[in-house]
């Protein structure tokens, strides 16, 4: 008969941040453990609050599952002699397999008869297991960091204050450290602190929403979801939602409980981020905006315990709300007192990276490498020029040295943008300022001014560049300096402008700028830089859903323009459909393994001798200067569709014609002939990567 576990670990409180994860580990850990065990089970559920992690399995199973272990011996012909009697050789496996001879078994197998030992291992107590099971599991739940309490050898996110433990409401008694498990739990701290007695899942469910606490995750996220949009109406607003804010805060508490707060409307003068800076990512608070989206002087709070008097609740909030909006308008004050370009002198004594120079010497560099990426693209806006490239470089990292970004440096970009606008500045350029940062995540918006776009890139350059000559490179999960990101927003950003960049050139201008300050060859640097842009575009296009081989193949030619790549790598899929790709690709998957260290020559037509061979270099100069159009004109599944016509001379040649022919002179020509198809294909793909039937 299958019974309910439920596990809760009590705890101080743990780090909102810290749960999400917990929990689907927990999850993760569980199902491996129970599997490893042979233990048969229902629905697994995971749920937690800052003082909490719960696990609930419902129909595990009271028993393991049995187990036949088989154990192959000798083959028959060494277990048994001519009589049929077991030798030593079966009798010394038998022993040791804890059978008898008689019990041996003879089986088939690729390698003949062999004797075989099938034992039965019965399932032990599901009970019994879990004693040993949960103690071990509680522990190797793994967290961004752990502490240690008191004199003891435990290690956990917050120290364990108790432990719940019940299989079909039975106490599965165990102990870790100084804290036992029972079947007790405990309800809210400050508003049911006393501890109380589970019988089971559901029981224990009931008996904490009584005690106010809400151990589901999802549904204190709807509570407070509920309850924030209920009071922003009461103010004839609407909340400023934000997923990531209602999954923290909902980790923040036990009880929710929303109330909703004012401040003056002089703070409305300041920039929108500014004010939504200070609530979300300072107060947890939630703004609240009209149906225009306009902030409206009034914030939601969310509270972890019932208050007799929310008004009190408030009017302590927006004390802190007050103070924090107070400093910030002093700052944004302050900092106008300047223009933005006042403050990059400033930049000389902010260190980027100790061998990387100073924060000025940055923007020194890929200003230079944004003029020279302005100098290879079409602007789209007449109002772009090279010099407003370099003025929105000049300006980027300004800010850094302001008030407000020292005190918010989330608002980084924002703050350049906003004072920019405020001296004066063209509204693209000061827009610009703020895009360079993009994108701040993967998936995330990309810039839509050149300015950005170009500035963006030529930063990001710099930085991975100059980190790669240092040799501070990207190793496993580690990426303290985010290079991996860094690469793909300048390839998502290219691809987004379809820009004519050659990565190859652009690294080695960065290279040559950052000159003596790096540490590695410079050949070496780049040949690191390229390749890791290579597995960084390989493993975003296979993500979107990109064949493998096709990646590969287009990719093993080279990335130095991305776009290009990317359009071939598109023609190459749809050109797999075509019912001559097959064929072929397996075609030149054969020139390719003959073509092994061949050097190449002209072709030289006196010297055919087989009509095939003649039929196909007709075939071969015929579709080969629009073939080469087509792709320098960027049209690769039009060049695919010409190239698809040397299918049947193709065939037909390695049908009829022996390429390696014994006059050397002959085997000479047809291997430049190939040799010629070769580079064209070439010039699209590595045709011998596509993985074909054949």
């Amino acid at each position: 008969m299958a019974k309910d576990l439920l596990l809760e670990i009590g705890t101080e409180e743990i780090p909102a941040a810290f749960l999400p994860k917990a929990l689907k580990d927990m999850e993760k850990i569980i199902t491996g453990e129970l599997s490893e065990n042979r233990i048969g089970h229902g629905r697994i559920r995971t749920m937690g609050t800052p003082r909490r992690l719960i696990l609930s399995i419902e129909g595990v199973e009271e028993r393991q599952e049995d187990q036949v272990l088989e154990k192959l011996g000798p083959s028959t012909a060494v277990a048994f002699d001519e009589g049929g009697s077991p030798t030593k050789a079966a009798i010394g496996f038998a022993r040791g397999q804890g059978i008898e001879v008689s019990e041996l078994e003879i089986v088939e197998t690729p390698k003949g008869k062999q004797i075989c030992a099938r034992k039965k291992i019965i399932g032990g107590d599901t009970f019994d297991i879990l004693k040993d099971l949960l103690p071990r599991f509680i522990l190797s739940i793994p967290f961004r960091k752990s502490m240690r309490w008191m004199d003891l050898g435990l290690r956990f996110a917050r120290p364990i204050h108790w432990i719940l433990a019940l299989f079909g409401g039975e106490v599965i008694p165990f102990s870790i450290e100084n804290i036992t498990s029972s079947d007790t739990s405990r309800g809210h701290r400050f508003m049911a602190p006393e501890p109380f007695k589970v019988a089971g899942f559901e029981d224990y469910l009931k008996q904490t929403e009584e005690r106010f606490v809400i151990v589901d995750p999802g549904r204190r996220k709807k509570i407070i979801r509920d309850g924030a949009r209920a009071a922003a109406e009461d103010v004839s607003g609407c909340v400023l939602e934000n997923d990531a804010l209602l999954g923290e805060v909902s980790f923040l508490v036990e009880y929710p409980s929303v109330v909703c707060g004012t401040f003056d409307k002089e703070y409305l003068a300041l920039p929108k981020e500014v004010l939504t800076t200070a609530m979300m990512k300072h107060q947890k608070y939630f703004p609240v905006v009209d149906t225009k989206g306009k902030l409206l002087p009034y914030f939601i709070t969310v509270n972890n315990t019932l208050s007799r008097d929310p008004s009190v609740v408030a009017r302590g909030n927006e004390k802190v709300i007050r103070a924090r909006l107070a400093d910030a308008r002093f700052f944004f004050e302050e900092d106008r007192k300047a223009p933005l370009e006042d403050h990059l002198e400033a930049l000389k004594n902010v260190v980027f990276h100790r061998a990387l120079g100073t924060s000025y010497e940055k923007v020194e560099r890929f200003r230079e490498i944004a003029k020279d990426i302005s100098t290879r693209i079409v602007f789209s806006s007449p109002a772009s020029s090279l010099d407003t490239v370099a003025l929105t470089a000049t300006l980027s990292k300004a800010d850094l040295e302001t008030q407000m970004v020292y005190e918010f440096p989330e608002l980084q970009g924002v703050m350049g943008r906003e004072y920019a606008l405020l001296q004066g500045v063209e509204p693209f350029i000061a827009k610009a300022i703020y895009e360079h940062y993009l994108p701040i995540a993967a998936g995330g918006d990309l810039p839509e001014t050149d300015e950005g776009a170009i500035v963006s890139i030529a930063d990001k350059m710099d930085t991975i560049v100059g980190f790669f000559g240092i040799n501070l490179v990207p190793t496993g999960t580690a990426d303290p300096f985010a290079l991996r990101r860094q690469a793909l927003g300048i390839i998502n950003i290219i691809l987004n402008k379809n820009y004519p960049l050659n990565l190859d050139e652009l690294i080695g201008m960065s290279i040559s700028i950052l000159g003596k300050k790096l540490k590695r060859e410079p050949d070496e640097t780049k040949a690191d830089v390229l390749d890791f842009f290579r597995g960084r575009f390989e493993n975003q296009l296979i993500s979107q859903g990109h064949p493998y081989d096709v990646v590969g193949a287009v990719l093993a030619l080279g990335i130095s323009d991305i776009v290009q790549s990317l359009g071939k790598i598109e023609a190459m899929e749809a050109f797999k459909k075509h019912p001559d790709f097959e064929p072929l690709a397996i075609a030149f998957k054969r020139v390719v393994n003959i073509l092994k260290d061949f050097e190449g020559g002209s072709v030289n037509t006196s010297v055919f001798d087989a009509p095939a061979e003649e039929n196909l270099y007709h075939a071969f100069t015929d579709i080969r200067e629009k073939a080469n159009t087509c792709i320098d004109n960027g049209s690769y599944s039009e060049a695919l569709s010409e190239m698809a016509k040397l299918r049947k001379p193709v065939d037909t040649f390695f049908t009829e014609v022996m390429v390696m022919a014994e006059d050397e002179k002959i085997r000479f020509n047809r291997l430049s002939l190939l040799e010629e198809m070769s580079h064209l294909f070439h010039r699209i793909a590595d045709f011998s990567r596509i993985v074909t039937e054949g």
